[in-house]
């Protein structure tokens, strides 16, 4: 799935819209919940090499959180790594070239889920 696909499918399932909150980086998209507004994805563009990947490729990425329960799951998956840049016990990166578009919607289904609000969660 292309990071345009990834947004789109974000937007027509969520009906969230990409924010850019860092100065000068209109690349790297934010995607939040609307009432509590936390975020469920950032997608931005990362060399492959931080990956521990023997590339300079530089290719879409997304971060999601996951459920703690659930690290460790996806060693089987490649593509799928702990997250680049942030608390790597909670957040996974995904390389958009290198999996599945169904894995990829599972998986930002997942952090969708996991970041909402406790009110909704309760429902």
């Amino acid at each position: 799935m292309t990071k345009q696909a990834f947004l789109e499918y974000c937007s027509n399932t969520y009906g969230t819209l990409p924010d850019y909150p860092f100065d000068e980086d209109f690349e790297t998209a934010v995607l939040r919940h609307k009432d509590n507004r936390k975020w469920y994805a950032i997608a931005m563009r990362v060399s492959r090499r931080r990956f521990c990947e023997d590339s300079d490729e530089v290719v879409d990425v997304v971060n999601l959180k996951i459920p703690l329960e659930l690290f460790g799951a996806f060693d089987a998956f490649g593509g799928v790594y702990p997250a680049y840049h942030m608390n790597k016990r909670h957040w996974i990166s995904v390389l958009l070239p290198d999996v599945s578009d169904d894995l990829l919607r599972r998986l930002v289904d997942l952090s969708f889920d996991a970041t909402m609000s406790k009110k909704k969660k309760a429902k």
